[in-house]
């Protein structure tokens, strides 16, 4: 998806307010390979170290019939990357335990019962809760997937009640390990993950400002879709940013250096829409010279205010560009570890702090405060008003809200693809399960791409697999290393693009069922193959048959919120700039909302868009409130960002 909705005369719609019944599916774009995810090593790493350690241990000990349960605390190492390493600390066990409560219930449910049909119905239930759960804490790739892949496959190993406490303490034990692992590269980059954050803000800022001066005054898509990336970039590094703790002054000066490059990043969206470049001439002020008690000089405040009043278009051009190349030097920077490079405020962005650190010393906003004590002044903060923690989840999870739909999806998707399997003949069905859970996305047709990724990408899985066998049946350790090479594999070409990724996992999901008991290879391929193409078409013909009728809703929802944040924008700037610190806090606080509500907008109506069965989209008032929406959101960006005129 990813792009605009086109419009509705191209796509065949009815009239408003009937049914869709047929969107495109499309095929090119499925298996189009894209350029891999900046930090997919981290990952990969840390799942390879977690699942070395305990495999040779077992190895050692000749006891590899152990290695899915280890396995199964050993893989939360692939979550949480993208989360600074405090939050990540205390993220990580609640994975861990989420992992080994599931992996006791399967465990234990294989014990008591053998029906192949009720433990398909137990895993369908359990996949369900993973997908919603995983949504609603919006916990990040490998998202649901890796849950219920190891929860599924545990309802079908033979068990005694007996030896399921021990088998749940193995993987509480490699879950500790693996955060051990996970949290180990803090001691050595403890800025890491909100620098890459912040670079990313400052990459995505840098090609808006290349792609508006290519596009000279016309508001062309590109130009949409490149404002669009850099809110939301700008929006995830604010939210990476808040969930930093500074409880010392050094890390409180650490972060304010990663917020004013987020500042200065987030003043590319005062460019463009008629107001020339006033965000950037306002920050290049402040880059060469203004005094505040930051530490700059203001000799050319005079000379950058006159500029801003009277842009000339060449200058502009000349500026944009060396903005944008700054930007871009700077993300470098912040990527390499190097010091973190100066970034200056403009007046109004100072005058903001300041009224931050006067509601902190007032003892207001209190409930704001995510990580951050009152040792660290004039930090920026969410804006008020919206739920967050498990607030924010228990809303997502609510009756009336997205989740439920796909849940009962999952739920049922998985329940006919399991029977389905055992009707043709598989005794294990659990692939089948994993193949329906795997394929459901936000819309149909996002499961209908994935469904295509993973059949394409399970088959030639399969392939290497068979191409594989003689090196397979030489030995355990070799076995080890290629359940190594291939986790490594899949993290490196799985954000390329899913199929490519999936080529990977399906030889090392089964090598890790072939340590606890072996099967012909024949019966293994064919086996797999059936419950793969089973589980894909009985999956996504359960998605097409159970839409979800609430993501329109979402539309009206989003709407509205941007209307709201949007109007209150609007006020701030009929009434004019007020010198001092309240006005510059609460129009920053009006920034923060409507960035946010556009960024939610548009997921709404990209989640939409992809859904069949739905009712017409009102694509006019979706693109009359973007529109209205981005140009209040630069109104606010450039008054934040234009220096203070001299009398």
């Amino acid at each position: 998806m990813g792009k605009r909705a086109k419009p509705a005369e191209k796509r065949g719609r009815a009239a408003p307010g009937s049914a869709v019944r047929a969107r495109p599916l499309p095929i090119k774009s499925t298996v189009r390979l894209r350029r891999p995810v900046d930090i997919w090593h981290k990952p990969a790493l840390s799942a390879v170290a977690a699942l070395a350690i305990p495999d040779l241990t077992l190895f050692a000990l000749g006891r590899l019939d152990l290695i899915l349960y280890t396995s199964a605390g050993a893989m939360c190492a692939l979550y949480a990357h993208g989360l600074p390493y405090a939050a990540r600390a205390r993220t990580l066990p609640w994975v861990v335990l989420g992992m080994v409560a599931s992996l006791g219930i399967a465990l234990t449910a294989a014990s008591l019962t053998t029906s192949t049909a009720l433990l398909v119905v137990l895993a369908s239930l359990i996949a369900a809760v993973h997908k919603m759960l995983c949504d609603a804490t919006r916990i990040g790739p490998p998202g649901n997937l890796i849950l219920t892949f190891i929860t599924a496959s545990a309802f079908f190993v033979p068990q005694r009640l007996g030896e399921v406490p021990q088998h749940v303490a193995l993987a509480l034990g490699t879950g500790a390990l693996a955060w051990l692992v996970c949290m180990a590269p803090s001691l050595v980059w403890p800025q890491g993950p909100e620098r890459i954050a912040t670079a990313r803000a400052l990459e995505a800022a840098a090609g808006l400002l290349r792609t508006e001066s290519g596009a000279g005054s016309v508001e062309s898509a590109g130009v949409a879709h490149a404002r669009h990336a850099t809110a939301a970039a700008v929006n995830a590094a604010w939210h990476t940013l808040f969930l930093v703790p500074a409880h010392t002054p050094a890390k409180a000066a650490a972060r304010a250096r990663l917020e004013r490059l987020l500042i200065r990043a987030e003043s590319a969206l005062g460019s463009g829409e008629n107001g020339g470049s006033a965000g950037l001439h306002g920050n290049q002020a402040t880059a060469d010279g203004y005094d505040d008690r930051y530490g700059r000089s203001s000799a050319n405040a005079n000379a950058t205010a006159y500029a801003v009043a009277n842009p000339n278009p060449t200058t502009t051009t000349t500026t944009t560009a060396t903005e944008a190349d700054r930007l871009v030097a700077w993300a470098r920077d912040v990527r390499s570890g190097r010091p973190l490079p100066e970034a200056g405020l403009s007046a109004a962005q100072a005058e903001e702090l300041l009224g931050i650190e006067a509601t902190e010393l007032l003892g207001t906003g209190a409930d704001e405060r995510v990580g951050v004590d009152a040792a660290a002044p004039g930090l920026r903060r969410p804006a008020p008003g919206r739920p967050r923690g498990i607030r924010a989840v228990l809303a997502r999870l609510a009756p009336g809200s997205a989740l439920p739909p796909i849940g009962a999806r999952v739920a049922l998707g998985c329940l006919m693809a399991g029977w389905a399997s055992m009707a043709v003949g598989v005794g294990h069905p659990y692939w089948a399960v994993v193949t329906a859970a795997s394929i459901y996305q936000a819309n149909t047709t996002l499961s209908w791409q994935r469904a295509l990724q993973r059949t394409i990408g399970n088959l030639l899985g399969l392939l290497l697999f068979t191409a594989l066998l003689p090196l397979i049946h030489t030995g355990q350790l070799a076995m080890i290393a290629l359940v190594l090479a291939f986790q490594l594999g899949t993290e490196a070409c799985i954000t390329r693009n899913y199929w490519l990724g999936s080529v990977w996992v399906t030889p090392m999901a089964l090598l890790l069922t072939e340590f606890g008991g072996h099967l012909p290879a024949e019966t293994l391929i064919a086996d797999r193959w059936i419950d793969t193409v089973v589980g894909a078409a009985v999956g996504l013909a359960c998605c097409v048959l159970v839409t979800n009728r609430r993501a329109t809703d979402r539309i009206e929802t989003a709407l509205a919120r941007v209307a709201e944040a949007e109007a209150a924008a609007l006020r701030l700037l009929a009434a004019g700039p007020v010198p001092g610190a309240d006005d510059a806090l609460e129009t920053g606080w009006a920034r923060d909302r409507l960035a946010g509500c556009l960024v939610e907008l548009r997921e709404a109506v990209e989640v939409a868009a992809g859904e069949w069965w739905q009712r017409a989209l009102p694509e006019e008032r979706i693109a009359r409130a973007e529109q209205h929406g981005h140009r209040t959101l630069a109104g606010l960006v450039r008054r934040l960002s234009a220096p203070a005129l001299a009398a």
